[in-house]
């Protein structure tokens, strides 16, 4: 017997038994990375007819709540490959002057879709979309401009990444994570370590959400800093937030047998208090009144990180407090 299936046996009492690996890949990881492909490909097609933002932004909005459900995660073929997916936050502006200077030089890149996974990931993705269909620095959308040619080769370039990395954890990452004990499995050694390294991933995300994506555009009360706000030109970054949360609470239902009351009562409150949100960007966060909407909501994200940790982390024998970025 496991390790992993005696503690279940131990602390069963105590708490709802674990499922595993098999029911997260099957059930969350694998169709979410399917769901992103096909949303990426749609996205591709749809710039490829008509890159005009108003006929674009429907297509992209869909490909980036298909991302949501795999964004967090950041181990095997995700470890790098999100990266260039979604790059953020980019603290030092990275995809802006990337994009300005190949429109400027009318870099030759833009029109050879095939190699553009040669340039630097802050001008791929869905964040270096974002700004040529949403930032008005980017206007000439006339098919044939060089911004037109940009927004497609980067949504043709997002599909084909979306690919490869479902192709590399189907083909690769599935069988290490599914095999996790065997003989010749040097990434985890026993089913507990490949269980633990997708909880590491559930209460990550989390921390993920509560600091960067809530506490970066809330600054300091003397400071606030909207504009950090992760996808706030297309108005995404509440909706990102809540699918973030969505996400998690769905792993997070696969990794155990039984239900998870505390946790999808603490998922339910970080809806509640996003609905209080009233900016989707979080640009109003310099409103004494608006920033402590996003305060209460990020504590609600907290809430429901300390809820996963009671509910999963002690069946597991993972003590609260435990650190998920500490790669362990």
């Amino acid at each position: 017997m496991t390790r992993i299936a005696i503690l279940a046996l131990i602390l069963g009492l105590a708490g709802p038994a674990c499922a595993g690996v098999d029911k997260a890949l099957d059930r969350h990881i694998l169709p979410g990375l399917t769901g992103f492909v096909a949303a990426t490909e749609d996205l591709a097609q749809t710039a490829t007819a008509e890159c005009r933002p108003e006929v674009v932004a429907p297509a992209y909005n869909a490909a980036f709540d298909a991302w949501m459900p795999v964004a967090d995660l950041r181990l095997g073929p995700s470890e790098t490959g999100a990266l260039s997916i979604a790059f953020w936050p980019d603290t030092r502006g990275f995809t802006q002057r990337t994009l300005l200077q190949f429109v400027a030089e009318q870099d030759q890149i833009a029109f050879d879709p095939q190699g553009y996974d040669a340039v630097s990931i802050a001008a791929r993705g869905l964040f270096a979309l974002e700004r040529l269909l949403f930032d008005p620095d980017f206007t000439d959308y006339d098919p044939d401009s060089y911004t037109c040619t940009l927004v497609q080769t980067i949504a043709t370039d997002l599909a084909r990444q979306a690919k490869a990395l479902e192709t590399a954890w189907r083909d690769d990452f599935d069988d290490i994570l599914r095999t996790a004990g065997d003989a010749g499995n040097a990434t985890y050694l026993d089913q507990g370590e490949a269980l633990r390294a997708l909880y590491t991933q559930l209460l990550g995300g989390l921390e993920f959400t509560a600091d960067q994506r809530l506490g970066r555009p809330m600054g300091t009360f003397a400071q606030p800093r909207p504009t950090r706000a992760e996808a706030w030109r297309s108005e995404r970054s509440l909706r990102n937030v809540r699918l973030s949360v969505d996400a998690a609470r769905a792993l997070a239902h696969t990794l155990v047998e039984g239900d998870l009351p505390e946790t999808d009562a603490a998922a339910a409150q970080v809806h509640e208090m996003a609905n209080r949100v009233s900016d989707p960007g979080f640009q109003d966060v310099a409103d004494p009144q608006s920033r402590l909407h996003v305060e209460l909501l990020q504590q609600a994200v907290r809430n429901m990180h300390a809820a996963i940790e009671a509910e999963i982390g002690a069946p597991l024998g993972i003590a609260p407090g435990f650190n998920s970025q500490d790669g362990d």
